[in-house]
């Protein structure tokens, strides 16, 4: 969403930008022109569902080897491009392309955006013995930008020797501010099976662990009975959740909306009361900044890059990560001071629009492309 975003914002006379990916899926193109970026496609292919989470043999096999054959296929298109910045996006397997990349193009400036939003720790322990080839993904890096003052500190850590930048992701605006009716709303909610005097919190996730969706279900049944849940999203904790759901009698107070276009988004976001995601961990959350845009209140953890924006009692509501009866507090004070509420919608707003917004962050990393395309 980051890359399409901001280089749909950029003047196309003076960017273009060259995407080497993975293909996983055969009806998608080896090659085509998406906005400002011309993709590049690789590796084994098979039938995939939209939101997978996981892929099955051989097609799990293309993360490591794109380590490698992402690089190649970069010096490849270099020879024709000639190429003024390699961009690696997240430390992890793009990383180590845009890494070797380097290593055969010392002079070409090297850009590492950090945009993880799994535990820290979990990157440690997945490259095991490659821990220090991992940290060169850092100390190559001719410039790093991050996401969240969380994610530059952590660049700093791992060894890049001047100062992150932090540009953070942000909301499409004009989408998620824009208003619907009142019937349109009401039919929404019918449609959803909320009934008059129902309260319907809503998370706009996928269904893995560090997004705490069981904490949710948890505190759910906790909660009165005309409390709803609606979840937008699919994962691999499917099934496992749909067990919890059963296993608490909560059943007939959770839709499973299951996955939504991140266009029509926005609809669901002002047909619900409540947006809450207590994740374990997260790099930002542009779910959170989108929930705020769309003014409705936000109950979250304050992890990670989350802290950057959800400020307890001034633009949100502060829960703690695995405790769902922190959950429930939150839930409570949401609808049982009203004037709190509102004064906490209106400056989650104000911040989302006046520092989020997609035009001010695509400015903010025209500047780092140029910065760091100049450095000699």
């Amino acid at each position: 969403m980051a890359i399409k975003e901001i280089t749909d914002r950029l003047d196309q006379n003076e960017f273009e930008f060259h995407l080497v990916t993975l293909r996983f899926d055969k009806k998608l193109p080896k090659e085509e022109k998406v906005g400002n970026v011309f993709v590049h496609r690789l590796g084994f292919v098979g039938e995939m569902k939209e939101t997978a989470d996981s892929l099955s043999f051989p097609l799990h096999y293309n993360k490591y080897i794109y380590t490698l054959t992402g690089a190649w296929k970069g010096l490849q298109l270099h020879k024709k491009y000639h190429f003024s910045l390699v961009w690696g996006i997240t430390a992890n397997y793009a990383g180590f392309a845009a890494l070797f990349f380097k290593l055969f193009k010392p002079k070409i400036p090297y850009l590492l955006t950090l945009q993880e939003g799994d535990p820290l720790d979990h990157y440690k322990k997945r490259v095991g013995v490659l821990y220090g080839l991992h940290q060169m993904i850092f100390k190559k890096a001719d410039q790093v930008q991050a996401i969240s003052a969380y994610l530059a500190a952590w660049g700093k850590k791992m060894g890049f020797s001047g100062w992150p930048v932090v540009v953070p992701n942000g909301v499409d605006t004009k989408l998620f501010t824009k208003e619907i009716s009142e019937e349109d709303r009401k039919n929404l909610r019918e449609s959803l099976g909320l009934k008059n005097g129902d309260v319907a919190l809503i998370t706009t996730s996928r269904l893995v662990i560090k997004n705490g969706v069981g904490d949710v279900i948890q505190a759910l049944a906790k909660l009165g009975e005309n409390i709803k849940f609606v979840i937008c999203g699919e994962g691999y904790l499917k099934d496992e959740l749909v067990k919890m759901v059963d296993e608490l009698n909560v059943s007939n107070r959770v839709i499973w909306k299951g996955y939504v276009p991140h266009s029509e988004m926005p609809k669901y976001l002002k047909a619900c009361d409540i947006f809450t995601r207590p994740s374990l961990s997260e790099g930002f959350g542009n779910s959170f900044i989108e929930a705020m845009a769309a003014r409705i209140p936000v109950i979250a953890t304050t992890v990670g890059g989350i802290a950057d924006f959800l400020f307890p009692g001034k633009t949100g509501y502060a829960c703690e990560p695995e405790d769902p009866e922190s959950i429930v507090r939150a839930v409570n004070d949401v609808l049982n001071n009203s004037e709190k509420k509102h004064a906490i919608i209106e400056e989650a707003y104000q911040l989302a629009t006046q520092k989020y917004d997609w035009n001010l962050v695509a400015g903010d990393m025209k500047k780092v492309f140029d910065n760091t395309i100049n450095i000699k």
